[in-house]
């Protein structure tokens, strides 16, 4: 098996939801599963709508690494004239060869500033493409939430887009030109080396043989001896750095969720527990770095021996012809830097090893994402719950059954026809299915078998029990998820008013984190001011009150009807006095020996009930 191989093997095929320990690394997947995996991935952009621009700018740069490669010939060939010139005690040519050393240098600065810059300007441009490829993939048909519920494969999908994406575009571009300026320098170095190297006389045992071009052969010895044993001292890199993304993103996630969850913590004084986390999961960041460091130490001591070695070993190999006059001193400094650079092009694994592993685990990393979000499309896809079109004025619920995520049934045989302008109220114990019921509608729930018809161009609005309130301007938090451009300011200022938040119809240019910022009554009365706003056709409440006092839960409600007469109102909750604002009351009655069930209880004979849940 090929060394490169050997490196791909080094990763995890499938990567569990607990952190494993820093000794632990991935399994190593065959070379045939990581570079199809790998092509995959970078084959879209260079077919994409980008792709004369990528194109180019990936020509523009093979042809200053070209360029490069070329100047570095005629370096070569200087290194001859001038030691020569040196040796001759010539000082005209010696003078010649420093002018035109100069203007060698300039052009070769000009052309590596440049091809660094245009490769910069293609990674950006990739990683934009594939950014937002990720982007649209991760929150199209929910994927975004139906990953947490039936993948347990793709830690930290956030890290995955922000990080691995740029990782993936530099190092497959940092790779490649240095790939290709290797092979260019090994093919016209090997050529100009076997013909500076003459050849060298071999005699054993009374007989000799002649070995022609031997400096090469010397090179190619060399780096293969370096490569194996790179190779052998630097395989658990790979696992290590796939792990180091992980423990990394985990340590932030943690710090960011205690970052919008401080009022809870500080009201549970539960700064201990938090820091005993931060702790341990900061200690899963150390234990693999420090294994890092120990991999890299080991890999260090050999190859910067290994390079002082490339440095010394073709003098002391070249040195024989030049005592026995074969070899002027120009002659032998030109074949020692040819001698060199053979070496480098041939040592390129060596040299980039640690980039190769870093761009194994990103690869193996981002393949995880996208199975993730391919199970979860076609999940979405051949879904049992079939969503359809339907009548303007009817959402129907037709023979529906909702299971756990593990399979387990939760509701049965739901049959439902709402309509537009009445008022419907779902109770139930808490944990029997009604916010899954709600979560099915709005189809985010994958399941499940059934039918629902959904409104042919109604407005739908859901009113979960903790509104979603982005970081931004006060008007993009109201109008969410409209753009706040075309809602007009009034509107806005109208709206924050009507449900009591009159302080802060003022502020609606301010930017900040509101979600931290409001109480979790007032993230409500934002969700019903949300309403007012877009005024949907079908209104759903998720427990959308629980929050608030019961006057104000009373006010709420008598305001959207007010002003939403005609939408159908499908409420979730507990408090009796939700009772008066419905027209139709709904119940989840738990199975006998099989899942719940919900029916409909005669609104003259239900408050006592009702009023017990």
């Amino acid at each position: 098996m090929d060394l490169v191989s050997r490196c791909f093997k080094r990763m995890r095929g499938l990567v569990s939801s607990t952190p494993p320990h820093p000794s632990e690394t991935p399994a190593r997947p065959a070379l045939r599963r990581i570079l199809p995996s790998a092509w995959a991935m970078i084959r879209p952009y260079w077919f994409s709508d980008d792709r004369w621009a990528a194109w180019g700018l990936l020509l523009a740069v093979v042809a200053l690494t070209l360029g490069m490669v070329y100047l570095t010939v005629l370096l070569n060939q200087w290194n001859n004239v001038f030691y020569t010139a040196l040796q001759d005690k010539n000082l005209v040519v010696f003078r010649g060869q420093l002018f035109r050393v100069t203007y060698l240098i300039c052009i070769f600065i000009f052309l590596a500033v440049y091809q660094v810059y245009l490769n910069q300007m293609l990674e950006i441009r990739w990683r934009r493409w594939l950014t937002n490829r990720y982007l649209r993939a991760w929150l199209s048909d929910g994927a975004y939430y139906r990953m947490q519920l039936v993948t347990r494969e793709t830690d930290n999908p956030d890290q995955r887009i922000a990080e691995d994406v740029q990782l993936l575009a530099a190092h497959t571009l940092g790779l490649f030109t240095g790939g290709l300026r290797a092979i260019v320098t090994l093919v016209t170095f090997v050529a100009i080396l076997w013909g500076l190297s003459g050849t060298f006389t071999v005699s054993l045992g009374g007989f000799s043989f002649t070995v022609p071009g031997y400096m090469v052969w010397v090179a190619l010895l060399y780096a293969i001896g370096g490569t194996w044993m790179t190779d052998w001292l630097g395989r658990p890199l790979v696992g290590l750095n796939f792990n180091r993304q992980r423990y990394e993103a985990d340590f932030r996630f943690s710090l960011v969720r205690f970052r919008e969850n401080t009022e809870g913590v500080a009201l549970y004084h539960g700064e201990a527990d938090e820091f005993r986390t931060f702790r341990e999961r900061f200690e899963g960041v150390v234990g693999n770095w420090w294994g890092i460091m120990r991999r890299q130490k080991r890999m260090t001591y050999f190859t910067s021996g290994y390079g002082l070695g490339a440095w010394i070993v073709p003098s002391i190999v070249a040195a024989p012809r030049y005592f026995r006059g074969e070899l002027g001193l120009g002659g032998l400094m030109q074949t020692t830097q040819a001698f060199q650079q053979v070496q480098d092009a041939l040592s390129f694994f060596i040299q980039s090893y640690k980039e190769i592993a870093a761009w194994c685990a990103v690869i193996e990393r981002l393949a995880g994402f996208e199975r993730a979000l391919e199970h979860v499309h076609q999940q979405s896809s051949a879904g049992g719950i079939r969503r359809l079109g339907g009548r303007p004025t009817e959402l129907i619920v037709k023979g529906v059954d909702l299971f756990r995520p593990d399979g387990q049934p939760l509701l049965a045989n739901i049959n439902l026809t709402l309509r537009r302008g009445e008022t419907v109220l779902l109770g139930g114990a808490s944990g029997s299915g009604k916010s899954t019921l709600v979560r099915a509608i709005a189809g985010i729930w994958p399941f499940g078998r059934g039918e629902i018809q959904l409104p042919q161009d109604g407005r739908v609005l859901f009113l979960p029990q903790r509104p979603y309130l982005p970081i931004g301007a006060l008007r993009d938090v109201v109008s969410y998820p409209m753009p706040a451009s075309g809602v007009d300011d009034k509107m806005l200022r109208e709206a924050l008013e009507a449900v009591g938040l009159t302080e802060l119809a003022g502020r609606i240019d301010e930017v900040g984190h509101w979600a931290l910022q409001l109480s979790p009554g007032e993230q409500q009365r934002i969700a019903f001011a949300r309403a007012l706003v877009q005024k949907p056709d079908w209104l759903f409440l998720d427990e959308a009150t629980s929050a608030l006092d019961e006057a104000t839960e009373t006010f709420l409600y008598r305001l959207a009807r007010e002003r939403l007469p005609h939408a159908m109102m499908f409420s979730i909750g507990h408090r009796a006095t939700l009772d008066t604002f419905h027209t139709r009351r709904l119940m989840v009655e738990p199975g006998v020996n099989g899942p719940a069930t919900i029916v409909e209880i005669p609104v003259a004979a239900d408050g006592a009930k009702l009023r017990k849940q």
